[in-house]
């Protein structure tokens, strides 16, 4: 079985990573051996709490021999690791556990902006030796969502030209909730607050959907804007996106409307139109000459036990091919975009140049 380290004790390590690494290894597929934490209390939390058995704690504080990241990564039994620590703390994590030959699944986004991003893209692609390269795979759940995949093929099934899209994400982020209560989320020291951390999953919604149709988001001309003033620097985006073929479609992204709630992408073709949420799907339109009206429903789910058992299948393989739904490359267009709604709509604002109606 595929030995996995787990680095990483807080929320989504401990209520997803974790179960997903478990059941993968219910099934035969991987066996966890150790946890990484900053600090000695949570790594050696999550190891007691679920009684892992057998699996070692490893930290930075207090320092202790033996126990640091460079051990975890220096240990001949550990083959991937799960990176699932703050946005800003991953890219040093990512490129130390590549240097040490260990295959990598790390969350999302891929960085906490283009340039760091593309730096660390160069440095596996082009500096880290060619000779048994190990897998960088980056962990973008909802492209393993059953629902996106239905939709991105009746997309495709469709078939046409792309006339209009939109996606819409309404949210409301209260004061006790978990992940905002998290310290590097609570004060950002990224671009976008949640609209970063949150933003790159609707927008690999939206991606997918419009890749399938051959077009792709090419510019955008956003608004943003600060509805709740503990989520700073901003919650709110409104944009008009042009793909690379001049189709013009919307972009509505807040988590700052305590009354209106909910996430849907809806893509437009010359054959009809499908509209995805992660709870259900429905396609109205055309195909083969005969009228197509369809919804389909989809249990809740989250995704990351289906992406974790890719992740440990591509590395059990061991012949370098995995998942492309993993691409870091794919996470780069997710951020791209995220990241030119952010600058346009600070642009916009600071420019103030607005059309007057009157």
């Amino acid at each position: 079985m595929v030995g996995v380290a787990l680095l990483g004790a807080g929320i989504f390590a401990k209520e997803e990573h974790l179960p997903a690494i478990l059941a993968a290894q219910k099934s035969g597929l991987g066996t966890l051996k150790a946890v990484y934490s900053r600090s000695q209390s949570s790594a050696e939390k999550l190891i007691s709490e679920h009684n892992l058995q057998g699996v070692e704690a490893y930290f930075d504080s207090p320092q202790t021999e033996g126990k640091s990241l460079h051990d975890l990564l220096n240990r001949p039994d550990i083959d991937a690791v799960i990176v699932a620590l703050p946005i800003l703390n991953q890219g040093k994590v990512i490129e130390e556990a590549l240097k040490a030959g260990k295959h990598v699944l790390s969350e999302k986004p891929i960085a906490q902006d283009v340039a760091a991003a593309k730096a660390l893209l160069n440095f596996y692609e082009s500096e880290l030796s060619a000779a048994k390269k190990p897998i960088w795979a980056v962990a973008e759940n909802f492209r393993f969502y059953k629902s996106l995949d239905f939709a991105q093929n009746k997309v495709a099934e469709l078939g046409g030209k792309v006339k209009t899209f939109k996606l819409e994400s309404y949210g409301f982020i209260k004061d006790e909730n978990k992940y905002y209560n998290t310290e590097w989320r609570k004060v950002p020291d990224y671009q976008g607050g949640f609209l970063l951390d949150g933003g790159v999953h609707f927008v690999a919604a939206l991606r997918m959907m419009l890749g399938v149709a051959h077009t792709k988001i090419d510019k955008v001309v956003a608004f943003s804007n600060l509805l709740v003033e503990n989520l700073k620097p901003t919650d709110t985006i409104h944009a008009v996106a042009l793909t690379d073929e001049q189709i013009a479609g919307t972009i509505i992204m807040t988590f700052g409307t305590e009354f209106k709630a909910g996430l849907s992408v809806e893509v437009t073709t010359e054959k009809g139109t499908v509209v995805w949420t992660p709870r259900d799907v429905k396609v109205q339109g055309v195909k083969d000459g005969q009228k197509v009206d369809i919804t389909e429903e989809f249990e809740r789910e989250s995704g990351v036990k289906t992406e974790v058992k890719a992740f440990l299948e591509a590395v059990k393989r061991n012949d370098g091919t995995f998942d492309k739904k993993q691409s870091p490359r794919e996470a780069l267009g997710d951020l791209q975009v995220v990241q030119a709604l952010l600058q346009s709509g600070d642009k916009a604002r600071a420019a103030g140049q607005f059309v007057s109606v009157n």
